[in-house]
């Protein structure tokens, strides 16, 4: 009686494997789990989700990169509902990852490089390396994380040595600090999933800037023949600056006074009335650039921002900014261009270029 009182009291002995676990009798039952993460929902600093099995608090601002993530937005807050932590020591007896093979979301598998992977989405045996929208890095084994390439402590993923390595003849019109100053006007940029998806996109949208400018070397169209044609007075609100006052300037070339208005309503600037401000403020010409990647579909179907971040390719992009004239064969050493250029920033931010590369 005295030995069974004592086990009433302490413990329940539970024996798996030969060992011998002892469990308080008053043990606390795991959180309960808060709303189930989604990869298209947004997610502001605070915010709560679960995971498998895992409740986990954002820190900043964050979509499509699923906890716990590569980039530290996501603190793990601990098991919820009963469930466990996965394992990352001992010995990993994960398959090897096979080329067309279906994988469901949670799948684990070894890659030709050694290294483990997660299926962050179903898919039908995409390479891990190259779909980083569908793979996510896993740590197993005793295996080291995975270390993205060095970031700006501004929390760009281009530092300004690598900007200066990309740009080495540019403008100085173009400032790496007009840049980074220009990156508040849309915080999803080059912030959205893993860290090698914030790297492409990075590097896609500089390889197109490169194109488009020249390596930032111009900074208002070259051919001023074009300057009276960029006004449509059709527009209810016409050209208030004069009918030859909207033609190419910045990173991307903004032109047509129709696309100074909507620039300047999304910027809260006053680009239709003023449009030189792209050409004589360095964070106004980059925040252009930006907004054009992250809102318009140009000719394409998608913006330039979800053709990066949603696994369609750098192709996609180039179709977003220029398709009517450079896709589907109308002008493919402009195309090979851009993606020659792409292939050697993704090699200068350390990270594969991806798949579907052309248009």
């Amino acid at each position: 009686m005295t030995r069974l009182r004592a086990l009433v009291a302490l413990a329940a002995l539970i024996v798996a494997g030969g060992l011998v676990a002892i469990i308080p009798a008053t043990a606390a039952s795991a959180a309960a789990c808060s709303a189930s993460w989604q990869a298209s929902a947004v997610y502001w600093g605070d915010a709560q989700v679960s995971h498998n099995g895992r409740n986990y608090r954002a820190k900043w601002w964050t979509q499509n990169e699923a906890p716990p993530g590569t980039t530290g937005v996501w603190e793990d807050l601990g098991a919820c509902g009963g469930g466990t932590t996965p394992p990352t020591g001992g010995t990993c007896s994960y398959p090897n990852w096979t080329a067309g093979t279906w994988y469901a979301t949670g799948a684990i598998v070894r890659y030709t490089n050694g290294l483990y992977y997660i299926a962050e989405h179903d898919n039908p045996g995409y390479d891990p390396v190259v779909s980083t929208w569908y793979w996510e890095p896993y740590t197993c084994g005793g295996q080291p994380p995975t270390t993205p390439p060095p970031t700006d402590p501004g929390g760009f993923v281009v530092t300004e040595a690598q900007f200066n390595q990309m740009f080495p003849g540019r403008n100085s019109f173009y400032t790496y600090s007009g840049l980074v100053a220009a990156l508040s006007a849309y915080p999803a940029f080059a912030r959205t999933g893993s860290a090698t998806v914030q790297r492409q996109e990075a590097a896609a949208f500089l390889a197109n800037v490169y194109h488009e400018t020249g390596g930032l070397v111009h900074i208002v169209e070259q051919n001023t023949a074009n300057y009276p044609h960029y006004c449509d007075p059709g527009q209810p609100y016409g050209c208030p600056a004069g009918q030859a006052a909207y033609y190419g300037r910045g990173p991307i070339q903004l032109s047509w006074n129709f696309n100074y208005n909507a620039a300047g309503n999304a910027l809260n600037l006053p680009l239709l009335t003023n449009p030189w401000l792209v050409q004589t403020d360095a964070a106004v010409a980059w925040k252009t650039g930006i907004w054009y990647w992250m809102t318009q579909n140009g000719p394409g179907t998608m913006t330039a921002h979800n053709a990066m971040v949603n696994g369609a390719g750098f192709g996609q992009t180039i179709r977003s900014i220029n398709g009517s004239i450079e896709c589907n064969g109308g002008n493919p050493a402009q195309v090979q261009s851009r993606v020659t250029r792409y292939q050697q920033f993704v090699g200068i931010l350390g990270v594969s270029a991806g798949a579907n590369l052309y248009c």
